[in-house]
């Protein structure tokens, strides 16, 4: 790193003693509070179609999904997670020099076209094309949102600050999921519309926001126009900003945390609907006959007859801690080095994923997904953190849209290897077929059988149990083989951090 790079930057970066956490959670301003509603209200409608969207996919076309195999949705998650990433590494300067506001409504606009997309044409491309808008409206969103976070707040709390937008963000994280979990059982297109609506709500939000800063920036924009100030293009700026070998590396590493969070949201749903019983936790928790209680089936994201937890409900176990606890987490990383916290943060995730490999067994499925969303807490919001502090003061919306790059990295190439690999060694629809022709049936008759049935094929054709039939395959194949190299990738990455996080605090002293 050059010196001339430390001198610029560096004492951004340094460690600050943090308020105590009511302390700081009383000198937050009303307009953090607002983002938080905000993004909460975003992530409510976003996560109601993300959390479902690979169940959607490749759910049976005889059941309303899509009928698309791995390598197909991987081919659409890649595609998603390229546009949604890397939109940001311009639109954050835009939202910098044009404003927030004017950013936040526009993202609205194009969030809600995404979501009727995807009603409208329930095909492969009516999917791909709804999900380049949704992911383009999400990539003008974040920017704005989260420079507005890292100017209303101080060093002194921003650890708390970023926890508890976290916190709020996953209040929308939990209902979104839910409220899917019972609307797909009707129709998916209800999914779909009910998004689309919940994410108009932000308009009246938006009534309420305040630009933090406004004058100044304006009156930057002035002295730019008037040739007071002299600034370089947009991408150029950007791009002499992102070649700072302290941020390139930050990209290439923590995108290993990015790739095993997608991998969780993406792949943990489809393992779950194929291997893991959840009736078997439903039973310990409300007895033989499950529950009739419409409270309890909304809450876990059950099914109608309240016998199992279905995917969604378990994944969302994720987004209800983080829900609850996750401002205590902060408490606790805001005493560490900011990478010294994501090290840790990426280890655990990568433990969980670990766990995944070995164990089908629910209970020890929920206690990985505690471990993943404490890893979860103290990576996600210290990366923002991170980011903000040692962005210049006039780019901080710059440098959070950089946030998205590690992000794009992992989820791009988690989008097709993890489809894939889990479509090769983990779907059950993959293995029932090579089970159907050992059973005799020519390779043209498991051709014919569509895509999401062959598993119910293989019942009709033995004549066994869904349930030992599942239990047959899972013994006899090694299903985890997909989770232990993804997991690996986290172990690499959090390794990696914790070397990072001490090269930047030498080059600081």
């Amino acid at each position: 790193m050059a010196n001339s790079d430390l001198a610029t930057h560096t004492t951004t970066a340094k460690d600050v003693k943090q308020l105590g956490i009511w302390a700081a959670l009383g000198s937050l301003s009303y307009v953090f509070w607002i983002c938080g509603g905000m993004e909460m209200v975003e992530r409510l409608a976003y996560y109601g179609v993300r959390q479902v969207s690979s169940l959607y996919a490749t759910d049976a076309k005889s059941n309303g999904g899509l009928g698309l195999t791995g390598a197909a949705v991987g081919i659409i998650f890649t595609v998603w997670a390229f546009v949604q990433s890397f939109v940001p590494v311009l639109t954050g300067g835009i939202s910098d020099r044009v404003g927030y506001k004017e950013t936040i409504f526009a993202s609205t606009i194009f969030k809600i076209l995404g979501y009727l997309l995807m009603a409208w044409f329930p095909t492969f491309w009516g999917f791909m094309a709804g999900a380049v808008v949704l992911a383009f409206g999400t990539g003008i969103f974040k920017p704005g949102i989260q420079a507005t976070i890292v100017k209303s707040t101080s060093r002194q709390n921003s650890s708390i600050a970023w926890g508890v937008f976290y916190q709020t963000v996953n209040i929308g994280g939990f209902i979104g999921p839910l409220v899917a979990a019972q609307l797909r059982q009707l129709e998916w297109a209800y999914v779909f519309y009910a998004c689309a609506a919940i994410i108009s709500i932000n308009f009246l939000l938006l009534l309420t926001y305040k630009e933090v800063d406004k004058e100044e920036r304006l009156a930057h924009r002035a002295k730019v126009k008037s040739g007071e100030i002299k600034e370089t293009s947009l991408w150029r700026d950007s791009l002499r900003e992102l070649l700072r070998p302290i941020l390139i590396w930050y990209m290439v590493l923590f995108s290993g945390f990015w790739f095993m969070l997608y991998a969780f949201w993406d792949v943990a749903p489809l393992y779950f609907r194929d291997w893991v019983d959840t009736s078997v936790m439903v039973r310990h928790m409300f007895g033989e006959d499950g529950t009739s209680n419409r409270f309890w089936i909304f809450f876990f994201g059950m099914t109608q007859d309240g016998q199992r937890i279905q995917p969604e409900g378990l994944v969302n176990l994720n987004a209800m801690l983080i829900m609850i606890v996750c401002f205590i987490v902060a408490g606790w990383s805001a005493l560490m080095r900011a990478t010294n916290s994501m090290a840790i943060g990426t280890f655990l995730a990568a433990g969980t994923l670990m766990v995944f490999g070995g164990f089908n067994y629910v209970w020890i499925v929920v206690l990985a997904i505690v471990s993943f969303s404490i890893g979860e807490m103290l990576s996600s919001p210290k990366s923002s953190e991170y980011l903000g502090n040692i962005a210049p003061d006039q780019k901080k919306a710059m440098y959070l849209g950089f946030s998205q790059l590690p992000l794009g990295i992992g989820w791009s190439l988690e989008g097709f290897f993890g489809q894939y690999l889990y479509g090769r060694f983990g779907a059950k629809d993959t293995i029932a077929r090579d089970q159907l022709l050992d059973s005799g049936m020519s390779q043209a008759g498991v051709d014919a059988v569509p895509i999401g049935e062959a598993f119910q094929k293989l019942v009709e054709v033995t004549g066994q149990s869904a349930e030992y039939l599942t239990a047959q395959l899972y013994a006899a194949n090694n299903v985890g083989i997909a989770w232990y190299i993804m997991g690996s990738v986290g172990i690499v990455a959090a390794a990696g951090m914790y070397v990072y996080g001490r090269w930047t605090y030498q080059l600081k002293e």
